[in-house]
């Protein structure tokens, strides 16, 4: 598993738009991708779960990834991640 944390820098947080974005993005990769938030760990590859978890602009938040294209998976989520306005 390797995981790395990045600040949401979007302003509205991670809402609707900025997570179907990461969901699409993630659900290209076989790996097992989750993120986690104030301790709260969900599939990433999951709209609802991602959504439960209100993250708001400037929060810190955890990818966790595991499989064999994990490096190419993190990399782009990161992308993904830092990208967003």
């Amino acid at each position: 598993m390797i995981q790395q944390t990045v600040q949401i820098k979007s302003s509205a947080g991670l809402d609707g738009r900025a997570v179907t974005h990461l969901v699409q993005t993630a659900s290209r990769f076989d790996s097992e991708i989750f993120l986690t938030y104030k301790k709260h760990r969900v599939n990433l590859k999951s709209i609802m779960g991602v959504l439960s978890l209100g993250v708001p602009r400037e929060a810190n938040v955890t990818f966790d990834v595991t499989g064999e294209d994990d490096q190419e998976a993190l990399r782009e989520l990161v992308r993904v991640t830092e990208e967003m306005v």
